[in-house]
């Protein structure tokens, strides 16, 4: 059967799952449906909904912060509010050589649309997208 008839969630590794939380529930806002052991850690795992659903497995590990790719991407209605509400909240957007970016760290998207990158203290990169 085919990967397509299946949910998908994303891994994320952190090095500190008590840092990673005060930033996953206390800058983004987000929900854990779970927490549990991560490997021999004890509660050293959440899992966190985004959605309507699960979406997000953060985890501890020495592999943390080791990919500069972006991990995840939110897609958003409202691009500027929810900068400004992350930035009021702590969250610091990043800016990258060679791409515009304004005020905000917002910076048009290859194919229409803008996008904004932000990373977790461990320099996970996230993005938050919008169409328009």
């Amino acid at each position: 059967m085919p990967l397509d008839a299946y949910p998908v969630r994303t891994s994320v590794a952190v090095s500190d799952i008590q840092r990673a939380v005060a930033f996953y529930e206390g800058r983004l806002g987000l929900t854990a449906l779970w927490s549990g052991p991560s490997a021999r850690i004890t509660g050293g795992g959440r899992v966190y909904g985004s959605g309507g659903g699960p979406a997000l497995n953060v985890y501890q590990s020495v592999t943390a912060g080791k990919s500069e790719a972006t991990l995840a991407t939110w897609y958003v209605a409202d691009l500027d509010q929810l900068v400004d509400e992350l930035t009021a909240a702590g969250v610091e957007f990043a800016r990258y050589e060679g791409l515009e970016h304004d005020a905000r760290g917002i910076t048009e998207r290859a194919g229409g649309g803008r996008i904004a990158w932000f990373r977790d203290p461990d320099g996970n990169t996230f993005a938050l997208e919008a169409d328009v």
